[in-house]
């Protein structure tokens, strides 16, 4: 069955928001998830800029929202191996892991933003070689009770990690991925979840189909699980709808492009092959164009339940749903009644037709 989670996404910076209003904003949502049906609570790690900037430590948010909510799971989505030391984040993960009665799942990713990179101090082209040895390190100090490893950029010996996970043998782990056949096929037979987002377009339906194959082709159980994410707002009209997120959408995808400007003029990296490019081809998105593609569901219920579901028939299928609802400067007022018209009128007819094999009526 489809579930549906929200996530968070900041996009603002202290000119328009204080951190303190942006996070009461938040778990003031949070407080509906149980409520409203919502499967899971997911956000990001970024730094320096607007684009994710107030979200350096999604493991922190996720302890606040560990208190307001009782039966979603938590979701890092994702938190970056490249600047964060193993030992630390496995620690980190464990004592969540604790305080959520295992609800915790753990999302990696490898970053993209030249900034981050370069406040940090640390090479573009090193970054896939960190993510793999981090997300392994991790893996190996959450699952044995004593670990070693000798890796490249970090090495440890005979370390327990505290706490131990509460969940056995460790919380799920996700990946971040855009359109690599790669990543997608490596997430797979390592058996985590695949994170991704529908500007893939199209491919999306083949990435997938690759991931669910070399899921099945390693052994694991199941067919695996696809996560995408979505801008998402509902309201009693679509003309309502669109005239109150198109703004802040708009403004969002103009933080996106100004924080990869990194990836403009000359700068390129061999781990990150095409992204000039694609900052390039991110830099014409529009709200129109995120609306025709299905990366945004905006309208009123009947409009989003029928896009929803022609998507989830257009890519093979998708396990969860992860919806920015309070994206850019939307009211918090404005993005709680949408969650509640979502999932009281649109969750019960796309469920319905998704099992009947029909569109949403």
């Amino acid at each position: 069955m489809i579930q549906f989670g929200i996530q968070f996404f900041p996009n603002v910076g202290p000119e328009t928001k204080s951190a303190r209003q942006y996070f009461d904003e938040c778990l003031r949502l949070v407080d509906l998830v149980d409520e409203l049906g919502y499967a899971n609570v997911r956000i990001v790690e970024h730094y320096f800029h607007p684009y994710g900037g107030y979200s350096p430590s999604p493991l922190l948010f996720l302890a606040a929202a560990s208190q307001r909510t009782r039966t979603a799971r938590l979701i890092a989505g994702a938190v970056l191996p490249v600047f964060n030391h193993p030992l630390k984040l496995a620690g980190e993960i464990g004592m969540l892991d604790a305080l959520s009665e295992g609800r915790l799942e753990v999302g990696f990713a490898r970053a993209f933003l030249p900034h981050e990179f370069d406040s940090f101090g640390i090479d573009l082209d090193s970054s896939r070689r960190r993510f793999d040895e981090g997300i392994e390190q991790v893996r190996l100090l959450l699952e044995q009770p004593q670990a070693s490893s000798q890796g490249e950029f970090h090495a440890f010996e005979n370390v327990t990690s505290l706490p131990r996970p509460t969940q056995r043998s460790r919380p799920p782990f996700w990946v971040a991925a855009y359109a690599t056949p790669e990543s997608f096929a490596n997430a797979g037979t390592k058996g985590h979840g695949i994170m991704a987002i529908p500007m893939a377009g199209s491919r999306i339906r083949e990435l997938s189909a690759l991931y669910r194959g070399a899921w099945r082709d390693a052994g694991h159980a199941g067919e695996g699980m696809v996560m995408l994410a979505f801008h998402m707002y509902c309201a009693p009209s679509r003309r309502e709808a669109i005239a109150t997120a198109k703004g802040p959408i708009d403004r969002y995808l103009r933080s996106l492009v100004d924080a990869s400007s990194g990836w403009r003029g000359d700068r390129a990296s061999s781990a990150y092959p095409g992204y000039p490019e694609l900052i390039e081809r991110l830099s014409k998105e529009s709200f129109e164009s995120q609306l025709e593609k299905g990366a945004a569901w905006v309208g009123d219920p009947d409009s989003i339940a029928e896009q929803v579901v022609r998507l989830w028939h257009e890519t093979g299928g998708f396990d969860i749903a992860s919806l920015q609802v309070n994206f850019n400067t939307l009211d918090a007022d404005l993005a709680a009644a949408s969650m509640r018209l979502f999932s009281q009128e649109v969750v019960p007819r796309v469920r319905r037709a998704i099992a009947d094999g029909r569109g949403a009526a």
